[in-house]
């Protein structure tokens, strides 16, 4: 069973790169990119139990939604279902965020159940820049000037007017926001900006606080090894992890490439390249504890301790988490060349990257000690693959500012809205920079990232269908 889990591991980790493989079919693509673009993908598909007629459908949007004398525009593309529409239904919006949006979040799950009970109209928005709502010709760092949240955030105000004034019966609609992970901070900044549009919101998954050394991430990933699988896993990691370090460390740097299957252009005398390649060992790890469901860290971790030894175990997971390529191109120009690629080839890779540089930071680094994934992948490499790929303003300095101005404009931890639930896995390890219980949020224990979307079941945890039905009332407040 574990080896099915790898391979599953495997397949998804691949499936991740969406549009990046469909446009780069002769594109290597580098294994830091690739484990990145795994830990943005948009939120779990939905089970749908029956045909909903979800409709395509698109608004012109401004370019600049605040430069009037700019007039440029574009095509920004949303899903609705109407199969409950009568006159007065409240609209149910899903945020979309770095990811291509699809039907099933409007077409099943626990938004869809709850639209369905309030005779609701379901829409699903597409974030600029992602998916095929794509307002530039390029995606050169000039034209990126235009991806900002309260650019997507004024779009989804066009969009709820759009609604209203296209369709008598919702004229005087209310209106609900839902989102997860970083469109679920857009639920939170959305009612902060334009209280008065909607009612209430629920936001799974929400980081709030902007931090360029997230330090905090691979701590709550370490975690979910130790409390799911076992001392003996987390050990595991651990000494794997260091032993690999060491190898490098002390003129065994042939021996390890040859264990993790190196293409040739790796350079362990090379900072940037170490730190890559630690980086992306350490966040197939990370993709496992984030997407976690029940069994499946229990599932890995025998696999791991299935090896004799702990570098080897190691070496031969993260080959599997990697894809299985040929060799692995874990080298740093690969990944700095790739990001350039995606100046003319459409990928959501390079926007949500240039996001973090130019608004949230957000680096998992491995700047904490309690953690098990060694220390050589600092959040200097993230900082200095900003400068490489975007820009030279993209300094330290600078994108320590940009963060401190997220902050600003939407109050850190302390974001002052009324009528936002929000969620989150107890191990996930996103919930730092969130809202904890103290602050009013709802801890699922057990439960990882956006994994309270679906409909109520009967295999759900107690936490999980408690914080699904509180949920459901509070709707059934906001709309009465």
């Amino acid at each position: 069973m574990a080896a099915v889990r790898l391979v599953c591991l495997a397949v998804v980790l691949v499936l991740a790169l969406g549009q990046a493989l469909e446009t780069s079919k002769v594109k290597d693509v580098p294994v830091l990119v690739r484990t990145l673009k795994n830990l943005s993908r948009g939120p779990p598909q939905q089970v749908v139990t029956k045909r909903a007629n979800v409709q395509e459908k698109w608004i012109t949007q401004k370019l600049d939604n605040f430069d009037e004398t700019n007039t440029e525009t574009y095509q920004m593309r949303y899903l609705i279902n109407d199969e409950f529409q009568t006159e007065g239904s409240p609209i149910f919006i899903y945020l979309g965020g770095e990811w291509e949006i699809e039907q099933s979040m409007v077409s099943g799950g626990h938004w869809y159940d709850m639209a369905q009970e309030h005779n609701g109209v379901l829409v699903y928005t597409e974030h600029r820049y992602y998916g095929q709502s794509i307002p530039t010709s390029t995606m050169s760092t000039a034209n990126l000037k235009y991806l900002h949240v309260k650019q997507a955030l004024a779009d989804v105000v066009k969009c709820i007017e759009l609604l209203k004034s296209e369709n008598p019966q919702l004229a005087n609609s209310k209106v609900l926001l839902a989102g997860g992970s970083y469109s679920a901070t857009m639920v939170v900044w959305f009612k902060r900006l334009y209280p008065d549009l909607i009612v209430g919101g629920w936001a799974s998954s929400a980081p709030l606080l902007a931090k360029v050394d997230f330090t905090e991430y691979k701590e709550v990933v370490g975690r979910a090894f130790l409390e799911l699988g076992g001392q003996k896993c987390y050990d595991r990691i651990q000494n794997g992890i260091a032993e690999l370090e060491s190898m490098f460390a002390n003129k065994r740097g042939a021996e390890a490439r040859a264990m993790l299957r190196l293409c040739n252009s790796f350079d362990d005398q090379n900072d940037l390249d170490l730190w890559s390649l630690f980086g992306s060992i350490s966040n197939v790890f990370s993709g496992v504890a984030q997407y976690q469901s029940t069994g499946d860290i229990e599932y890995y971790c025998d696999y791991l301790l299935s090896f004799r030894d702990d570098a080897t175990a190691i070496a031969n997971f993260v080959y599997w988490g990697w894809g299985m390529p040929s060799c692995i191109d874990a080298t740093y120009s690969s990944t700095v060349e790739y990001y350039l690629w995606g100046v003319d080839h459409f990928d959501a890779g390079r926007p949500w990257y240039y996001q973090t540089c130019n608004e949230y930071g957000w680096y998992q680094s491995s700047g904490s000690s309690n953690q098990p994934f060694g220390t050589k992948f600092p959040a200097t490499l993230y900082t200095t693959l900003c400068g490489d790929v975007f820009s030279s303003q993209y300094g330290n300095a600078q994108i320590n500012s940009n963060a401190a101005q997220t902050n600003e404009d939407f109050g850190g931890m302390e974001p002052g809205v009324e009528n936002i639930y929000m969620t989150h896995g107890a191990l996930d390890p996103w919930n730092p920079m969130g809202h904890g219980v103290a602050e009013g949020a709802t801890l699922i224990a057990n439960a990882s990232h956006c994994s309270d979307f679906g409909s109520i079941r009967s295999t759900d945890s107690a936490e999980l269908r408690a914080s699904k039905e509180k949920l459901a009332e509070l709707v059934r407040q906001w709309l009465a």
